[in-house]
C-alpha cells in the first residue's frame, strides 16, 4: 500500500509499500517520529482516506472498492476508534455518548447496551454526567466504551493515554488490553510510549514510509 499527497511543489510519498497483517485478537503498536505517517496510516485503516495504490482488506473486503455508504457502515459496525483528545459530545451525558453509534443505526436497546459497557469500564455511577465534569481519565474511558459498544472487529487507538497523567494512563491502557482481549478484537495503536508498545504482540516502526 502506498499513499502520496499532491502539493504545489510536486508529489510527497508518505507511505511507501506498507504491508500490515493483523489477525483477530492481535495487538500491533505503530511507532515513529512525528510526521512519519502514523496518523495517515490510521486514517487509511479507518476508511477515512484511500491509498494511492494497493489495497486495505478487512474481513476479506477491500475498503477502496466500497461505496461511501458501505464505508460508513464499515466504520459504524466493524470499527472502533479511540482518539487522544476523546472527541466526546459536550452536550450529551456519558451514557448518551456511548450509545450514540447504536442510536445512529436505530438500535432499539442502545442505552441498555451502553449501560453495560459503561459498567465494564467502571463508570456506571457517572452515566448521567457530561464530559465537562468528568476527569481526563474518565473521558478516555467513555471514549473507549463508545468505541467498543459496536463490538468492532478492529480497534484503532491514537495515543490513547498520551494526554493523561501516568497513573490514569496506566489504568486506561490496562482497560484497553483487557477489553480487546476479551472480545477478540484486532488492536492497532499509535504511540510514543515504549512501555505501551512493549505490551503489544508486535511493535512496528514507521521509517521513510515503510514499516520495520
Amino acid at each position: 500500500m502506498t499513499k502520496q499527497f499532491e502539493t504545489p511543489a510536486g508529489s510527497i510519498d508518505v507511505l511507501c509499500g506498507v504491508d500490515l497483517d493483523a489477525a483477530s485478537g492481535d495487538s500491533v503498536a505503530i511507532v515513529g517520529a512525528s510526521g512519519s505517517g502514523k496518523s495517515t496510516l490510521l486514517s487509511l485503516l479507518a476508511g477515512l482516506d484511500l491509498p494511492t495504490s494497493g489495497s486495505i482488506e478487512v474481513a476479506g473486503r477491500d475498503l477502496a472498492r466500497m461505496s461511501e455508504g458501505e464505508l460508513a457502515r464499515y466504520r459504524s459496525a466493524q470499527l472502533g476508534i479511540v482518539f487522544q483528545q476523546f472527541h466526546l459530545m459536550s452536550g450529551l451525558t456519558a451514557l448518551e455518548n456511548v450509545s450514540l453509534p447504536l442510536d445512529l443505526e436505530g438500535v432499539a436497546d442502545a442505552e441498555e447496551r451502553a449501560a453495560v459497557v459503561l459498567e465494564q469500564v467502571g463508570l456506571r455511577d457517572r452515566a448521567t454526567h457530561r464530559p465537562g465534569v468528568l476527569s481526563g481519565g474518565e473521558c478516555q474511558r467513555v471514549a473507549i466504551a463508545r468505541a467498543l459498544i459496536v463490538e468492532p472487529a478492529v480497534l484503532l487507538a491514537d495515543e490513547p493515554s498520551g494526554s493523561l497523567d501516568p497513573r490514569t494512563g496506566a489504568k486506561v491502557e490496562e482497560l484497553l488490553f483487557e477489553l480487546t482481549e476479551r472480545r477478540g478484537t484486532s488492536l492497532v495503536l499509535v504511540t510514543h510510549s515504549d512501555s505501551l508498545a512493549g505490551r503489544c504482540d508486535r511493535c512496528l516502526q514507521l521509517v521513510d514510509g515503510r514499516l520495520r
